[in-house]
């Protein structure tokens, strides 16, 4: 059985729905680490900053459905939701 790197390696280079979740995840990662450095947001970049941690949840867990997928079925060219 391959262990996570592998997988994620592989999904990663098989399976663009798999790559562009992946680059979302980290533009959300990056936006919140910046805005988690200023020391107060307005209530509209604080909505935003709810919105971003969502969508970065909603990449993650459709992310994870992926690996799952993979490791039952050995399937790396399918789409998630």
């Amino acid at each position: 059985m391959k262990n996570d790197e592998q997988v994620i390696g592989v999904l990663r280079e098989k399976n663009y729905q798999f790559r562009t979740l992946e680059k979302i995840h980290v533009q959300l990662e990056e936006s919140l680490d910046g805005m988690n450095k200023r020391k107060a947001l307005s209530p509209k970049e604080e909505l935003e900053k709810k919105t971003f941690q969502k969508e970065k949840l909603a990449a993650k867990d459709t992310m994870e459905k992926m690996i799952r997928h993979f490791v039952a079925t050995g399937e790396s060219d399918f789409k998630i939701g």
